[in-house]
């Protein structure tokens, strides 16, 4: 799907935007960005049962950081997701296809230093939608956001060297491969390597959505 044909759903809010106290208009109302059949909100409470039941299934939870377990730890993470957000320090939402309201995602964007100038970006989507693009159309909102909105100039992702479609993806959008991190995911009590990955705004913007591979 053309990138050209997603929005951003702020009014054209940007970096500067600020709320009543002078703090990022994001910090207190995160924007809903929408795509062509897909929409990216902050997440609710009451997406603790539909994300625990998408992320905890084995064929998707084998290349992620544990997600909770239960629904109420479910719960717990969302509060402490939004307390995160309120501090600056992270923004997640919630993925959800054209007519639904149930998540079928999640997107993570967490700052990696003081002043989220550089941000480390996470996300899962249920094995039943691999495959339908899903992906390509929801990343590209989100760094979006990053670059425009945030301020964010490098955006990093890690991705297991055996998970062979979460690394296409990264690459298909345009991200860099700058290293081998060795043994820096544990999961099932065996450690695997995993693929830094990086996408500048000073490349996202000289290059375009084409520029990206995001043409399809």
């Amino acid at each position: 799907m053309p990138a050209d044909r997603t929005m951003m759903e702020t009014g054209r809010h940007r970096a500067i935007s600020t709320g009543a106290e002078g703090l990022p208009a994001w910090r207190y109302s995160p924007p809903v960005l929408r795509g062509a059949a897909v929409t990216l909100r902050e997440v609710r409470i009451e997406d603790a049962v539909a994300l625990r039941t998408v992320l905890c299934a084995d064929d998707v939870a084998q290349f992620i950081e544990p997600p909770p377990a239960t629904v109420h730890a479910f719960e717990r993470y969302i509060r402490w997701a939004l307390e995160q957000r309120a501090e600056g320090l992270s923004v997640t939402f919630a993925l959800l296809t054209e007519g639904s309201t149930i998540p079928v995602g999640l997107f993570h964007l967490r700052a990696m230093e003081p002043g989220f100038g550089v941000a480390d970006w996470q996300f899962a989507i249920g094995s039943a939608f691999w495959g339908q693009g899903l992906f390509f159309t929801a990343a590209p909102l989100l760094l979006q956001f990053a670059f425009e909105t945030i301020g964010v100039r490098r955006v990093e992702a890690r991705a297991a060297v055996r998970n062979g479609r979460g690394n296409g993806a990264l690459r298909k959008l345009g991200a860099v491969q700058e290293a081998l991190l060795r043994q820096s995911l544990v999961r099932g009590g065996m450690a695997f390597d995993q693929v830094l990955w990086a996408i500048l705004a000073d490349d996202w913007r000289s290059r375009g959505p084409v520029g990206f591979g995001l043409v399809h």
